[in-house]
């Protein structure tokens, strides 16, 4: 019996990671590539510095607090979000970056 329970519990938790996602912003011409994302618990999102220059992107929101520091054209970075919830996405180096990713 405890041997089926445990089956049961590995394959919940493999089929977890199987149906996360990875999805991909760019940041180009100081702008994020896409002003909304809606994402599911465990998806990940990749950060992308499309520009010539450095970017930092950062969230204060309380689904995801993050702070990427800043990186340079080519680079990415990753966020993989745990929590439920509205996250506001911005670039510490250029305010006018905004954009807000939708944790479901």
């Amino acid at each position: 019996m405890k041997i089926h329970v445990l089956f049961a519990v590995t394959l919940l938790v493999a089929s977890g990671h199987a149906l996360s996602e990875t999805f991909e912003v760019g940041q180009q011409n100081k702008e994020f590539t896409a002003k909304a994302l809606d994402i599911k618990v465990g998806d990940t999102v990749k950060f992308t510095n499309n520009d010539p220059f450095f970017h930092n992107v950062f969230s204060l929101s309380d689904a995801a607090m993050f702070d990427l520091g800043s990186y340079p054209k080519g680079e990415s970075k990753e966020v993989k979000f745990e929590q439920a919830g509205e996250v506001q996405v911005e670039c510490a180096i250029h305010p006018n970056m905004q954009m807000t990713i939708t944790v479901k």
